[in-house]
């Protein structure tokens, strides 16, 4: 087991942080530890309706999904549809413009730290 697929499976670590190891790297480790990846591209949304749709699109939510910050908080919070030993986040592009989505990517960490899962997002 890599040192990063160890330090993955950390639930009490798990939070924001950003990217510093490749993609392949991370993604290999993610794989490695049975983390389910999902990867978002917002560098270029412009507003809230495209960083919705897109990370809508790389958690492959569900027909429910409504589009708004609740359903994405609900959405994060539930992953059933995915089932993993922990989940990682991948966001290309950096979403400290959008305090509601750090508050709800902060309740997610939170929540599955309760669960006994780690959810880890790291910003590239």
């Amino acid at each position: 087991m890599s040192d990063l697929c160890k330090r993955l499976q950390s639930v009490s670590e798990a939070g924001v942080y950003r990217l510093n190891c490749s993609l392949e790297d991370l993604r290999a480790s993610a794989t490695e530890g049975g983390f389910a990846v999902f990867e978002a591209d917002i560098a270029n949304a412009s507003g809230k309706g495209e960083v919705l749709a897109e990370l809508a699109r790389a958690i492959a939510a569900p027909d429910w999904f409504g589009h708004n910050w609740d359903a994405l908080a609900d959405a994060l919070g539930d992953l059933s549809w995915c089932p993993a030993s922990g989940y990682v986040l991948l966001l290309q592009g950096d979403p400290s413009g959008e305090a509601v989505l750090d508050d709800i990517l902060d309740a997610t960490i939170s929540f599955w730290k309760l669960q006994d899962k780690a959810f880890w997002v790291f910003i590239a």
